[in-house]
């Protein structure tokens, strides 16, 4: 709307917020009213928003209408002004932050030069790298991979070992940091562990010192796995708090039940 000379005409505006009226501005939106023009509110305009946007057919993900406001079309303009060439200390000017954070902020909306770079730099790696590692892998190897988590099942729960390496323990699980027991498995664990302590035991008895060490290490190994599973158990553990009461509640009901009366 102009005044016919091509310049938006002065309006008097009332800050809801402030509770003061403005000083007459030049607003864009503002409409004609008898033989005035006055500043249309944000009520106003969030109306013919949504009524525009109810006419578009237009929804979102769950199929709802879409509904803006006015502040929506403010983050718009910033993101769009900074993704054009806009440097952020002008945009922080224009639409008046003290921090240039939120400013930031607002343009953080689709960070689509993030993205962008992220793609780039992924494209430069795997140009630097042997195109045999990016083919599609045959039958045969697809098979040899999914046989690979198959084969870390062993007795006493699941290997965490990497695709591609050998054990290094010799298969000697119990005393691997890469087992991860499996909590059905406790008994057998809990045999274990008492046998290598009979066998300990026999081993000091008949001398066998170096029987011994390798004995020891095994049942570090077994007493470490009955510590993780007794470690998960607790934070899988819930504990019942009981229901709240008042101070003046519970003092007069203690008050009461020793009152003979």
């Amino acid at each position: 709307m102009n005044s016919g000379n091509g310049a938006v005409p002065l309006v008097v505006s009332y800050d809801g917020h402030e509770r003061v009226w403005n000083p007459a501005m030049p607003l864009l939106f503002q409409r004609h009213f008898g033989v005035e023009n006055r500043p249309i509110p944000v009520s106003g305009i969030r109306q013919m928003l949504n009524d525009a946007l109810s006419r578009t057919g237009l929804t979102d993900t769950s199929n709802r209408p879409l509904t803006f406001s006015p502040h929506d079309f403010r983050r718009l303009f910033i993101t769009d002004a900074i993704m054009n060439g806009m440097p952020p200390h002008i945009a922080q000017l224009v639409v008046g932050h003290r921090d240039i954070n939120t400013t930031m902020g607002y343009k953080a909306v689709y960070p689509e030069e993030v993205i962008n770079g992220h793609r780039a730099f992924i494209s430069r790696r795997r140009a630097t790298r042997p195109s045999q590692e990016y083919r599609t892998p045959t039958d045969e190897e697809w098979e040899e991979f999914l046989g690979h988590f198959e084969r870390r099942r062993v007795a006493l729960g699941d290997c965490g070992r990497t695709y591609g390496t050998s054990c290094v323990h010799e298969h000697s699980c119990l005393r691997c940091s890469l087992l991860r027991p499996d909590p059905d498995q406790r008994p057998r664990i809990q045999e274990i562990r008492d046998n290598l302590r009979d066998r300990i035991a026999e081993a000091e008895r008949e001398g066998w010192l170096g029987e011994v060490e390798g004995l020891k290490v095994s049942l570090a190994g077994a007493v470490q796995k009955l510590a993780q599973l007794d470690e998960r158990a607790r934070r899988t553990m819930t504990v019942s708090l009981g229901i709240p009461a008042f101070r003046d509640i519970a003092s007069r009901t203690v008050t009461a039940s020793k009152d003979p009366s």
